[in-house]
């Protein structure tokens, strides 16, 4: 006996339906959340390097305004808002009370504050693929268990055995039980996929934010060549 999957559908009961739709739309969100943040990545990527390439001659010469200007043009790039922050809160504190040593200390204090809200941000979603793959499993196996009492009533129904009884609460079974494994694992492995590149974004910009301290302090100590 061939079943369809019309056929399975229309044999399932309510609860099994629900159970289906439930990891059906957990795969659809999964799917969401890992093109929009491996799309976020690839542009963070490429507005960075951007960024990078062309600010590196602006701080060399000192033209720390040539900075800014710049780094309004990338609004969306992390990397250019810390750049930004690090050198406003510089310039905004390194005439005040302790001078330039203590303008360093709080704009490194900021731009950890700072570099802590942009690894959420860049993080957003990760907690639902996360949930998602741990969670996705054991949804299906209740959708196997559901499907295995329905052959059970099906053998009850029937009298007997037979593969007739049992083969929609069979295939009901295994089909969610596939469905609940491939969601789960997709989820798993590029929930750990892009917290690897998440990760090594963070480290990129915890180094950057590091040089620009160091920038920011020895050009002070050389004249103040950004003035």
């Amino acid at each position: 006996m061939e079943l369809s999957l019309f056929e399975i559908w229309e044999s399932m009961s309510l609860l099994s339906r629900l159970v289906a739709i439930s990891l059906l739309g957990m795969g659809v969100a999964s799917f969401a959340v890992i093109i929009e943040r491996t799309w976020v990545l690839r542009r963070t990527d490429r507005e960075s390097m951007e960024f990078a390439s062309k600010s590196r001659s602006q701080f060399a010469d000192g033209d720390i305004a040539g900075v800014l200007e710049l780094a309004r043009r990338f609004t969306r790039n992390p990397l250019a808002r810390l750049s930004a922050i690090g050198v406003q809160t510089f310039q905004a504190n390194e005439h005040k009370d302790g001078g330039p040593s203590a303008a360093a200390e709080l704009t490194r204090r900021e731009l950890a504050r700072k570099l802590e809200l942009y690894s959420a941000e860049g993080r957003r979603g990760m907690g639902m693929l996360a949930s998602i793959g741990s969670t996705a499993p054991f949804i299906g196996l209740f959708g196997t268990v559901i499907g295995i009492i329905v052959a059970f009533q099906g053998i009850a129904s029937a009298g007997g055995g037979g593969i007739a009884a049992v083969s929609a609460g069979i295939a009901e079974a295994l089909i969610v039980t596939a469905v609940g494994l491939i969601v789960a694992i997709t989820s798993v492995l590029f929930f750990n996929y892009l917290s690897g590149r998440f990760d090594r974004l963070d480290m990129q910009m915890q180094h950057a934010a590091g040089e620009l301290i160091d920038y920011l302090e020895g050009a002070h100590g050389h004249g103040g060549r950004d003035r």
